[in-house]
Formats: C-alpha cells, sequence, structure tokens
C-alpha cells in the first residue's frame, strides 16, 4: 500500500511566533504535513535562536530551538517596511493559517492583524497566542511561562506544605498553551472545510495553565475544596497510603496510584505480608477512617517508609503486579530512551540532522494510524528558504533582489 498523504499536506501556515508556547502550536502542525513558514524580522531573529541553548558542547545542537521549530521553513521579512508588509499580505493570500504571539496591540499597528488578515484572504484562519488573553487590565504584560504558573494557581497546589510554592518543570505554561491552541486552529479549520469561513482563534498562557487544572478548579468553586481537600497541599504523611510516594532501597522512588482505597487494601495488606511479614492494621481501610484518624495515618506512612526502603524499586513493582496493585517507579529523562513501553510506542524518535547526526528527539504526541505525524527536517536556519517561499508566491528572481536591495528581505 503507498504511504498517505500527511493529514495537513496543502495547508500553508505563516508563523511570526517567537519563544516556545508560538513555536510549538506551528511545530504540531508542521508534523502532520503543514507548510509551516517561519518569519523572522532582519534584526529580530526568533530569540531561541541564542539567549537559550541547552548544547552538549560548544557549537552543538541547540535543543530549544530544534524542538519548537523543526519541520518549519524560514524566511527573513522586515515587518516594520511598507514592501515588507506588502510580501506579508501577497503571502496571506495563499496561506490557511496565520499565527502570531506578538503583544496584543502589535499586529494592529504593524498592520497585520486579523482585521487586515481576513480582508485579503476570508478564509484565513489566524490564531494570537499571548500571555493573558486579549482583554483586560493586564492584557499587554508581558507574559513568560513562571508567571502563568504563578498567576494561574499551578504554583499553590504544587509541592509539599513545608516547602515555598513550586514551579513545575519549565515550560508547563508554554506546552498546555501550545496543545490547546493547536486544538483551537484546527476545530477552526475543520469549521472553515465545512462552511468556507475562516475566524480568529486565541488563547494565552493563562488561560491554558487554568484549563488543564479544570477540574481541580472546578471542585474548588463548587465546594470550597480542594478536590476535596481543605487545604491546597497537603503532607505526604497525611494523604491515602495507596496514593503516594516511597522511596526503596536502591534510591528510587515508587509512585502508588489507587484511588479506591478500600478495593485495594486487602490486597495491600497481602502485598506487604508476603515482603515483611507484618499484617497491617486496620483490616479495613476507607475515605472516612483517612479522615478520622490522622494519627494513625501518620504512624502508618512512616512504618511504610520503612518498609519499602527494605527492597529495590523492582522488587516492589514485581510483587505489586502479581497483587494486580498499581505501581510505577519515578523515572528519570535518562531512564525514558530504555523503557519498553515509550520504545514499543514510538514516543520518542531520531532525526538524522544535516549538521549534528542523529538526533533523539520527543516524537508527536498522538498517532494517527493512516496519516501519522513525522519529524522530517531540522529547523531552519536563519532565512533559509526566503528565496524559495517568494518564488512559490509568484516574485521574480529580480524582484527578489531588489527586495533584498532594499532591505525587506535577508540578513542584515
Amino acid at each position: 500500500m503507498a504511504e498517505a498523504r500527511p493529514a495537513l499536506e496543502g495547508i500553508r501556515v505563516l508563523d511570526l511566533t517567537i519563544w516556545q508556547q508560538g513555536p510549538m502550536t506551528t511545530a504540531m502542525l508542521a508534523d502532520w504535513g503543514a507548510d509551516v513558514v517561519k518569519i523572522e524580522g532582519p534584526d529580530t531573529p526568533d530569540p531561541g535562536r541564542s539567549v537559550i541553548r541547552y548544547e552538549a558542547s560548544p557549537g552543538g545542537p541547540n535543543a530549544y530551538f530544534e524542538t519548537h521549530n523543526r519541520n518549519k521553513r524560514g524566511i527573513v521579512l522586515d515587518l516594520k517596511s511598507e514592501a515588507g508588509r506588502g510580501v506579508f499580505y501577497r503571502l496571506v493570500e495563499g496561506a490557511d493559517i496565520v499565527i502570531q504571539n506578538f503583544r496584543p496591540g502589535v499586529s494592529e499597528r504593524l498592520g497585520i492583524d486579523y482585521a487586515t488578515s481576513c480582508r485579503i484572504n476570508p478564509r484565513i484562519v489566524y490564531c494570537a497566542a499571548s500571555g493573558f488573553g486579549l482583554a483586560g487590565p493586564d492584557a499587554q504584560n508581558p507574559a513568560l511561562d513562571p508567571l502563568a504558573q504563578a498567576r494561574g494557581g499551578v504554583m499553590s497546589v504544587t509541592g509539599e506544605p513545608e516547602t515555598p510554592p513550586t514551579r513545575t518543570f519549565a515550560g508547563f505554561a508554554d506546552q498546555v498553551s501550545a496543545f490547546l491552541l493547536a486544538y483551537g486552529v484546527m476545530v477552526a479549520l475543520f469549521h472553515r472545510e465545512r462552511t468556507g469561513e475562516g475566524q480568529m482563534v486565541d488563547g494565552s498562557l493563562l488561560q491554558g495553565t487554568i484549563a488543564v487544572q479544570a477540574f481541580n478548579i472546578s471542585s474548588y468553586l463548587m465546594s470550597g475544596t480542594y478536590a476535596g481537600s481543605p487545604i491546597p497541599r497537603v503532607s505526604r504523611r497525611l494523604t491515602s497510603p495507596l496514593w503516594n510516594h516511597y522511596k526503596a532501597a536502591d534510591g528510587k522512588w515508587l509512585m502508588l496510584g489507587m484511588a479506591q482505597v478500600g478495593r485495594y487494601w486487602p490486597a495491600f495488606r497481602r502485598a506487604l505480608q508476603e515482603a515483611t511479614g507484618e499484617l497491617l492494621e486496620p483490616e479495613e481501610m476507607s475515605v472516612d477512617w483517612l479522615r478520622m484518624h490522622a494519627g494513625e495515618l501518620m504512624q502508618l506512612v512512616s512504618r511504610l517508609d520503612e518498609a519499602f526502603a527494605a527492597k529495590p524499586a523492582r522488587e516492589w513493582v514485581e510483587l505489586f503486579r502479581r497483587y494486580d496493585l498499581l505501581i510505577e517507579v519515578v523515572q528519570e529523562y535518562g531512564d525514558l530512551p530504555r523503557d519498553p513501553q515509550v520504545i514499543e510506542n514510538a514516543m520518542l524518535t531520531t532525526l538524522e540532522h544535516p549538521a549534528h547526526g542523529p538526533l533523539q528527539m520527543v516524537a508527536p504526541a498522538v498517532n494517527l494510524s493512516r496519516t501519522p505525524g513525522r519529524i522530517r527536517s531540522p529547523a531552519p536556519e536563519f532565512g533559509q528558504h526566503t528565496e524559495e517561499v517568494l518564488l512559490e508566491a509568484g516574485y521574480s528572481w529580480e524582484e527578489i533582489e531588489a527586495l533584498r536591495m532594499q532591505g525587506v528581505i535577508g540578513h542584515r
């Protein structure tokens, strides 16, 4: 059977974004075959090219930029000039999607906003990615990932109660917002294919951060509790012994994930008895018992800390799985390439980079049976595809050279 065409082949995306939130949105579209043209200014390249360089050695691959800009083509275009905007408008005529993450108001001042774009191409899907949303008193405030984690409540519920408010991993708000923006763009594209109507899509770091906590926040708004708890961060010694983490003899941590404490407690007791010879009390466990026996619960978790510290993590996993108990080892990033589940489900992939050789990367995040996503090409060099894209847009070599002489395109 011939290989299927990529799902988004023929879809043209004009990508005006920088850093992570916007570039990751368009990278996901590119994974499924969209032609993403990354537009950078002559003197304003994406800061991800150089401000953040996660290199194994000097001159090595920039993991940050490669991750967020794979599968794209790149051009250099001065949108601050009238001639540059003219080129952009010509590109909009043949585009399906425009996405930018300027501060609110900047696209209007430049004349590349949604109203202008949809006058040129009424079918355009125009996406504005922002920090705090397009309306409100703080719409124009700058925002980066940790600020959204703070304002969106994530930091208030992360970590142990004895520690200060804690961020989760760097880029959490960026990634979540990117996934949701790509989802919104695809919904708008689906609507356009049905009706012919383009539209505006917008989302923000703050909105994405709130959305990913939907149940937790809704629970608080409805009940005044944090998913059943009166406080946001509960000590692990006061939470369910079966929804907890313990350190094994080899230094690895184990996570138990059995929410139905009454269902799993009998088998858990038998497994611990096999491992330690001790039969834990109480004989029956319930949510009400956890709420009413705080002192005994703390003692129980302390006893379990001692028990789990007596055997290496792998022995606990093998034992618990024989009893059909839910347990996983806390893995570090270096463990993931050796994880059989990661391997068998192709969650990582390898990009053959022309300058750096084979680079292992995270693969597209979902799987399509007929039109799978692929990481086909590295992030573009600065302005690498400028002439190529303009020729496709109908410019002649003479016109391209004239634009270069005016400083509208190319390096400055």
